[in-house]
């Protein structure tokens, strides 16, 4: 199938993006690497009038390490991200995550800002960036504000940025010496989408930890923090927080499995992923 006719644009600067989708009104899509929006496209499941390339614009992407802080330009490809020491040093996460997004072909054209933008309940970086206490810099016609990961997914490949709204760039607390991660999902074939995936980040304090994120994806229409896991991982009690899982989540039955499948799943998985953030202890 091909896409519907639609108009194009090659955005000059961030401005001038927000300007042609202001004159859209509402019938313009973003380019940025494509990887989701081509797809879609061409199933026909979106139709704009008018598509805005912004791949031109330099200013979205780059990575940048200031003090105790990360910042990622949304137009950082995967591939730039995986291949960054800056990323294995300040945010371990998401280089544990990378290799897992799709495949090399796509993680060279794919941007970071496009996925978490995209939204999918399935992919890797939503729930990554909730792990992480993440901040998103959206600019719009009324100017730039900074909305919180926890904040910024709303439901079903819905999120804070608005119609006439860019997310420009997205902002990352560096990991310290105490900071510990750990990532895993379960998929049919390595690059699928995760029936069960979770991010996890948090602080070595004693035999447990202190700040500590269990981030599920694949298990709701957004990004899922398991609390109650989280507050029996803290304490060091792994068993407990396996079994914890159970209640903290509560996934539909969809293609890949059911929620009783994926709730298993989802305990397996943290146990793999406890034992990651153990590693640094030994």
């Amino acid at each position: 199938m091909k896409p519907a006719p639609f108009a194009y644009a090659r955005a000059k600067s961030v401005d001038h993006a927000i300007d042609l989708l202001g004159a859209s009104d509402g019938e313009a899509k973003l380019l940025a690497g494509g990887q989701s929006l081509m797809a879609s496209l061409n199933m026909r499941l979106s139709h704009p009038a008018l598509l805005i390339d912004i791949n031109g614009i330099d200013a979205l992407s780059g990575i940048a390490v200031a003090k105790d802080r990360i910042t990622l330009g949304a137009m950082t490809r995967h591939a730039q991200a995986e291949a960054s020491p800056d990323i294995a040093r300040h945010a371990p996460l998401i280089a544990r995550a990378m290799p897992h997004i799709a495949h090399p072909a796509i993680r060279n054209r794919g941007t970071i800002g496009g996925s978490v933008a995209f939204a999918d309940p399935a992919a890797e970086l939503p729930a990554c960036m909730v792990a992480l206490d993440a901040e998103f810099t959206i600019k719009g016609p009324k100017g730039e504000r900074r909305v919180k990961a926890a904040d910024f997914f709303k439901g079903l490949f819905e999120t804070a940025i608005g119609p006439q709204d860019i997310l420009t760039g997205i902002g990352i607390p560096a990991a310290n010496g105490a900071t510990r991660t750990g990532f895993g999902e379960l998929t049919r074939r390595h690059g699928d989408y995760a029936i069960v995936g979770l991010a996890a980040s948090g602080e070595a304090k004693g035999k447990g930890y202190d700040k500590l994120r269990l981030v599920y994806f694949g298990v709701g229409a957004t990004p899922v923090r398991a609390t109650k896991a989280e507050a029996a991982l803290a304490e060091g009690d792994i068993d407990g927080a396996a079994k914890a899982v159970a209640s903290d989540l509560d996934p539909p039955d969809d293609i890949q499995a059911s929620g009783a499948t994926k709730r298993h799943l989802a305990g397996v998985l943290l146990k793999r992923v406890a034992a990651q953030l153990a590693e640094a202890r030994a």
